[in-house]
């Protein structure tokens, strides 16, 4: 072998030497020393919780929110629709109100509060920072406080925060924030020290102890994203019971909703990242955690890096969603919104109500007139059904005759009756029909009216100021006359009474059955739907009862005509 080929040989050896040794001795450990600095960072724990042991935890008194916000340095946020602050304490934005919404139909009632520090009684706020797997290399925590450039964040004005940790490494966060609800946190690390790092940008936001404002099951609160390129909705009770829910090399966004309020989590798009879902253990209660964590970026020496994500905070409002969607390429940021299983009818029917709301002043009167454009698209149908229900009508002491004749045997008389109904050309089940069809068209008013920020303390007239609440009167009590307030199930208003009248002015007009007990069944429903809809928002009730008002006066019509050409 010549000397050069030797050569080419050793030096080819002492290439994979270096190569496995640097995997085994450097790279592996690095990699699972990252692994385990990701795990501590994507779940941090609070300094305030002990550890979790057999012996009974106290929990300390919970801190006003007063109290909270005194106990660290901060800046303030004010935008036109936001006022709050960020603690330069661990660099949360962990106070925010939204200046546009009340808590009660009330204007003077305070304006809801959204984001809660640390220490209160439901903590609910955003952290970010990196992860870094450089040993001896101090990195910002929960406890660093930070610099800030100026006293107050403005959409006009951006905020950057400064920390060195005494070892020449400096690091950057320059928030800003439009004039809605979206902020932009820009992280940076400046290494001016000798020494290159790798590092992994992550986000996250905690809440403990959240309220609840509804336990219908069409009503999602909860762990919410858009990951792995479906909807990703997730229920507390869900993360109680598995403790995390992971996806990883993923793009979208994820977050943690109410019925009107998201916070959410906006990655770079452009990046994959490992998202997550979890329920961690705090003094015996829950913490409920959104988070991601990002590509690692290496800092080299005499260098920077940056990584940058948004965070919505605020009023889940469809149009500016949709905004956001498509200026900030977020995919399906609109699902934010629960619009359910009829999607495709809910969000038109959403818009619908908008322009009918922007032209007529009150959603109230939009309802009405979304009422009488779905009976008129429903009108041929509705005429057939009402034509065949009339022509029944006047067969019915046929019928009876026909029934007293077969007396008990009910099979001969099915048959009968079916043969009957054929000759005549008479379709029984024509009048369910129109019904059914309003079926989806209800419940996709229901989701509107339940969901949409836009229909929250919208007010019709009288005793209706919230059309998105059921309605605040009731039977039991003569409607006010009584000083009593009954309980929920027992709260009956006005206007579900007028919706079980109408519908059973509706039920006296059509065919009744020869069969006694289906007839008491039939007289049973208005009762039900009466008692059912009673819990329902006011927006429903009244939609259902203007259904039955155009029905009733459509079928008088119909019966009136018919009744005049069978007295030619």
């Amino acid at each position: 072998m010549s000397t050069e080929n030797k050569n080419l040989l050793l030096a080819t050896i002492a290439c994979v030497l270096i190569f496995v040794g640097f995997h085994f001795f450097y790279d592996k450990p690095r990699l699972e020393q990252l692994q385990q600095q990701q795990e501590a960072t994507s779940q941090p724990t609070e300094s305030t919780i002990p550890e979790v042991s057999a012996a009974p935890v106290t929990v300390a008194v919970p801190l006003t929110n007063e109290q909270a916000l005194k106990a660290a340095p901060r800046i303030g946020i004010k935008t036109p629709l936001l006022r709050g602050s960020l603690s330069l304490k661990g660099a949360r934005i962990d106070d925010l109100i939204l200046t546009k919404y009340h808590e009660t139909t009330n204007s003077d009632s305070p304006d809801v509060m959204l984001l809660s520090p640390s220490g209160t009684e439901h903590p609910y706020y955003l952290e970010s920072g990196w992860v870094l797997n450089a040993s001896g290399i101090q990195f910002p925590d929960s406890q660093t406080v930070w610099t800030p450039s100026q006293a107050l964040l403005t959409p006009e004005t951006p905020v950057t925060l400064s920390w060195t940790n005494g070892q020449g490494v400096t690091f950057e966060k320059i928030v800003s924030v439009d004039d809605k609800y979206m902020f932009t946190v820009k992280e940076r690390i400046i290494n001016n020290s000798a020494t290159s790092f790798v590092a992994s940008p992550y986000g996250l936001i905690s809440r403990k102890n959240p309220e609840i404002s509804s336990t219908s099951y069409a009503l999602h609160e909860g762990a919410v994203g858009y990951l792995d390129n479906k909807l990703q909705e997730i229920k507390y009770k869900t993360l109680d019971d598995d403790k995390k829910e992971t996806y990883t090399n993923t793009k979208g966004w994820l977050g943690i909703t109410d019925k009107y309020w998201l916070t959410a989590l906006i990655p770079d798009q452009a990046q994959n990242v490992t998202a997550a879902f979890r329920a961690v253990d705090a003094q015996g209660e829950p913490r409920y955690q959104a988070d991601f964590l990002s590509t690692s970026l290496i800092v080299p020496a005499k260098s920077s890096a940056e990584s940058s994500f948004r965070f919505f905070a605020g009023a889940k409002a469809v149009e500016l969603l949709d905004a956001y969607e498509k200026d900030l390429s977020i995919p399906h940021f609109d699902l934010a919104v629960d619009f359910g299983w009829f999607y495709f009818i809910t969000k038109p029917l959403f818009f619908v109500l908008e322009w009918l709301h922007d032209f007529l002043g009150n959603f109230g009167l939009a309802i009405i007139a979304l009422t009488i454009m779905i009976r008129t698209l429903l009108f041929p149908l509705a005429n057939k059904s009402f034509k065949s229900m009339a022509k029944m009508r006047s067969l019915q002491p046929e019928l009876t005759r026909m029934k007293e004749q077969c007396g008990d045997d009910k099979v001969k008389f099915n048959q009968e009756m079916m043969a009957f109904y054929k000759k005549n050309k008479v379709n029984p089940v024509s009048g369910c029909l129109p019904m059914v069809l309003q079926i989806p068209v209800l419940f996709a008013i229901y989701k509107v009216l339940l969901i949409s920020i836009e229909m929250r303390h919208a007010p019709f007239y009288g005793w209706i100021h919230d059309l998105s609440a059921p309605d605040p009167t009731t039977l039991f009590n003569l409607f006010g006359l009584i000083p009593w307030t009954p309980p929920s199930f027992l709260m009956i208003g006005a206007l579900p009474i007028l919706m079980g009248g109408t519908m059973f002015l509706q039920q006296k007009m059509s065919p009744q059955s020869l069969d006694p007990i289906q007839a008491k069944m039939f007289l049973i429903m208005p009762i039900l739907f009466t008692y059912m809809l009673g819990q329902f928002p006011a927006g429903v009730v009244l939609y259902w009862t203007c259904t039955n008002l155009l029905a009733i006066l459509q079928q008088w019509g119909m019966t009136k005509l018919s009744d005049r050409q069978i007295a030619k």
